[in-house]
């Protein structure tokens, strides 16, 4: 390899890597992936990990009845989910600034484009999620406080 062909070659950030590695303990994830450009940092645990979690496979299914009771109540909204807002990454999602602000918006506000819809927060950042053009909300499909996965429809906007 040349000194240009080692210079072009992907720099890996070595702190980043240990921040997703110590987020793999905390969460008990086994696997994450981070994008920016063209550059992909993936992180990932041997499978033998994935044992411990799958003991705990009965708790979460009792968990899991009341999660069904809830899904018709999104079970309406998906019709008009072609208009639906995703969420861009895995976090928690926000419906204000603070506990005690009012929400960014309720169902039947008015939106312009850029207007900020909801917070996602993802490894301590607050990323505000804004409407893509103007509208009016129809539905708003998450509860404050709520995980949420990649690309789960948000906000109605139509």
């Amino acid at each position: 390899m040349t000194d240009k062909e080692h210079s072009s070659a992907m720099q890996v950030d070595i702190d980043l890597v240990r921040q997703l590695a110590e987020m793999l303990d905390a969460t008990a994830l086994t696997e994450i992936e981070v994008e920016h450009g063209d550059r992909r940092i993936r992180v990932a645990r041997k499978a033998a990990s994935v044992s411990a979690p799958v003991s705990y496979a009965p708790a979460p299914v009792a968990a899991a009845a009341p999660v069904a009771a809830a899904a018709p109540v999104e079970a309406a909204p998906p019709a008009t989910s072609a208009n639906a807002v995703k969420s861009p990454m895995v976090g928690t999602v926000y419906l204000s600034a603070d506990p005690s602000a009012a929400p960014f918006v309720s169902v039947g506000a008015r939106v312009a484009a850029g207007d900020t819809l909801l917070i996602v927060e993802a490894m301590k950042v607050m990323n505000p999620i804004v409407a893509p053009a103007a509208g009016t909300v129809k539905a708003v499909l998450v509860e404050n406080g709520q995980p949420v996965e990649f690309d789960q429809p948000l906000v109605v906007v139509e």
